[in-house]
């Protein structure tokens, strides 16, 4: 009934593990961290399309919506604003026509809006346009092949030609009147 105190004589010893067991966790980690960089490799290709698919999207949109104002604008008026200087709202458009700030922004490809009133681009003038020009502390990103989405999704998918256009260097240019 009584049992006897512990000694070690009559203690369990403890078990322990093979120095072979030990390693297993290394390479358990090691096939985790491949398995994670394949993964990645496979994911990030996809995320950066669904990045560029957004930026031409927000650009596509903010095209439009720009160039309503200003077409709006001169159907009002009778004429086109002045020209401005990149990332300047030209004055005559009063905040009711448009919210200047979205104007002034930086654009998901760098660089700011640009009023092009009476300017040339490539040796041809242009009555009316709006670009994307770099700006003090805002390079513009120029990717030609995001250019040419840009060109799909507002004109004739063709840089060269229609009115959307690469401009002096090779800043986009939308002609809302030639």
């Amino acid at each position: 009934m009584f049992s006897e105190p512990a000694t070690s004589a009559n203690r369990l010893p403890r078990q322990r593990l093979p120095r072979s067991r030990r390693a297993i966790g290394m390479v358990e980690l090691m096939v985790v961290l491949t398995i994670i960089s394949m993964l990645v490799t496979i994911i990030a290709p996809s995320y950066q399309r669904i990045q560029r698919k957004a930026r031409v999207a927000a650009i596509v949109n903010d095209f439009r919506v720009f160039s309503a104002v200003f077409l709006s604008h001169a159907h009002e008026t009778g004429s086109w604003p002045a020209e401005t200087a990149v990332g300047a709202l030209p004055p005559e458009l009063t905040s009711t026509e448009m919210r200047g700030e979205n104007w002034v922004r930086i654009t998901p490809i760098g660089g700011k809006f640009d009023w092009e009133y009476n300017q040339i681009h490539n040796g041809v003038r242009y009555r009316a346009a709006i670009a994307i020009a770099d700006a003090p502390g805002t390079p513009l990103l120029v990717d030609l092949d995001m250019f040419e989405e840009l060109d799909r999704a507002l004109d004739d998918g063709n840089l060269a030609t229609g009115n959307f256009i690469l401009g002096f260097g090779n800043c986009p240019l939308l002609i809302l009147e030639p």
